[in-house]
């Protein structure tokens, strides 16, 4: 084994040659992407009624291709979401209407509008489904990177098919599985990077190592550059949109930013350079910025070309009859910003009125939920609930209940929360770099919202995250499983256990389905369900 190969098993550890696990590796997630497809996009339409939030996202998606940018309803409209259901959706006046969210959601969601037609629940959703669907795949092909492993890859896409969180936001109009399809595409891209920069490392360090000499010292001080690394420029992207969709990406751009300088600060380490963390701070971070971060911000600010392109958008000309009084150049007051375009001002005070209303959201909801108890599904959102009676709506006893509440399958996400003390053990006492980079995705998506305790905030955010609760249990479920190397009788034991699990995973799925997709159920069956909630 030569230097260059030596030093490519240290930074990248074994990897897999068989042509059998690599095909497997793809197979076994896109059969559990088309069984979650097939689930998610089945009775897509019903309920054909704007469902919680969609009374929102639905109908500003609908203005998108209508005007461009979010409209407000007719004034003298009383029920405006009736009218928009049943045959009259322009229900749109002149003015900009203020929303808080960013348009990249909205966006997906107006093109499933535009291809199956407005009158269609299914066109309405069918943005989040594909999302939702393509996402399954994805979270696999993030475990195959993570742990090389088919059986691991494929048991990642059937948790994320069969969790109850993520199969009711694939099927509701909403904008958090956005914010998650995105942040997963960019930490996907960065998985990539990883590989892709150790693999020219090894080469580079392989080189100078075989020519020696003075070369080989002076480029040994802080180490060699890692290449281009276009998939960080594509992670960038991706977490732009992630931001794009709601602002909370933002802190999956801190998370996985912080997360790939520390894997860069590793590699030279391991490569053996000798200033590593300088080198990885101003060799690596320095780029991570520009190829990560600037273009992030470049994507979400490219966002908002509707509101550029119009007139009518809120806010849209607030520098107009708000002149610049000051050339500062940081501040929370628009009026300062002289030396930025009135469309950039205008937009910089549309933003501070979105952050001002964001933070201080602070009115008492029901099914408003406190961050600790979000994994043991502690609070679950109500989408949607009708209570039909006999002979109405297809139910055949007294009363009947017709819901969809977003609860996470429990196996899963109790599960979940047991792993993320073994990860926690795993990244600080054994330095696994797996465990960490699992780890960041809850940084990115579940610690933030602990800070905002006396703001109004929901279970269903965590859909976020879901693709890390998955990644963490399947880490558990690898080390369940055992080695190659440990016996027999071992590996069998955890396979039955891995198995038992997912068995126990899939049943309690079918088992709260029917409040999953607003099937009319008698009232008895709904109680025995929302028990466990109630139980929690």
């Amino acid at each position: 084994m030569t230097a260059t190969e030596q030093l490519r098993e240290r930074l990248l550890g074994h990897r897999p040659t068989s042509p059998t696990l690599i095909l497997w590796g793809w197979l076994g997630p896109l059969i559990a992407m088309v069984i979650g497809g097939f689930l998610r996009m089945w009775h897509l339409g019903r309920p054909h009624q704007l469902v919680f939030d969609e009374t929102y996202y639905v109908k500003e998606g609908y203005s998108y291709l209508l005007h461009g940018v979010e409209l407000a309803n007719r004034s003298n409209l009383k029920k405006p979401d009736e009218l928009f259901t049943q045959g009259t959706p322009n229900v749109f006046g002149t003015t900009g209407e203020m929303v808080v969210h960013p348009p990249v959601g909205k966006w997906i969601i107006a093109a499933g509008e535009h291809i199956f037609g407005i009158d269609n629940s299914f066109g309405w959703r069918f943005g989040v489904a594909v999302c939702g669907t393509l996402s399954i795949l994805m979270v696999g092909r993030a475990a195959w990177r993570l742990f090389r492993s088919p059986v691991l890859a494929t048991i990642a896409s059937l948790l994320l098919a069969f969790d109850g969180h993520h199969f009711v936001h694939s099927r509701t109009g909403l904008l958090d599985l956005f914010v998650m399809f995105w942040a997963l595409a960019g930490f996907c891209a960065l998985l990539i990077d990883r590989d892709h920069s150790r693999e020219v490392l090894a080469r580079r360090v392989g080189a100078l190592r075989h020519e020696g000499g003075a070369r080989l010292e002076r480029a040994m001080l802080f180490g060699p550059s890692m290449g281009m690394r276009p998939w960080r420029w594509v992670a960038g992207i991706c977490l732009g949109l992630s931001c794009g969709s709601k602002w909370s990406g933002l802190f999956f751009v801190a998370a996985f930013g912080l997360m790939t300088i520390l894997w860069d600060m590793g590699a030279r380490r391991a490569a053996g350079v000798r200033h590593w963390w300088v080198g990885a701070v101003v060799l690596d971070g320095l780029y991570a910025v520009v190829s990560m971060v600037f273009t992030a911000g470049a994507v979400y600010l490219a966002s908002w070309a509707g509101w550029f392109l119009t007139s009518d958008g809120y806010d849209r000309t607030w520098a107009l009859s708000h002149p610049a009084t000051s050339g500062k150049a940081f501040g929370p007051d628009s009026s300062n910003f002289a030396w930025l375009p009135d469309s950039l001002r205008s937009l910089w005070q549309y933003h501070i009125e979105m952050y001002n209303f964001s933070v201080n959201l602070e009115s008492s909801h029901p099914y408003q939920s406190n961050p600790w108890s979000w994994m043991i599904q502690g609070r679950p959102t109500s989408f949607f609930y009708e209570g039909p009676k006999r002979g109405h709506d297809g139910c055949m006893v007294a009363e009947c209940s017709k819901a969809i509440t977003s609860i996470g399958t429990p196996t899963l996400w109790w599960g979940a929360t047991v792993a993320i003390f073994i990860l926690l053990f795993m990244w600080l006492l054994r330095r696994d770099w797996r465990a960490g980079a699992i780890l960041a995705g809850f940084v990115g998506g579940y610690l933030p919202w602990f800070h905002y305790q006396a703001r109004t905030i929901f279970t269903f955010y965590e859909v976020a995250f879901v693709p890390w609760v998955v990644l963490a249990v399947v880490f558990v479920a690898g080390m369940v499983l055992g080695r190659s190397s440990e016996s027999v009788r071992r590996r069998q034991v955890g396979a039955v256990c891995v198995g038992a699990f997912l068995v126990l995973t899939v049943a309690l799925f079918f088992f709260f389905y029917p409040i999953y997709t607003a099937e009319v159920i008698p009232r008895s069956s709904w109680q025995l369900r929302m028990w466990f909630p109630s139980w929690v």
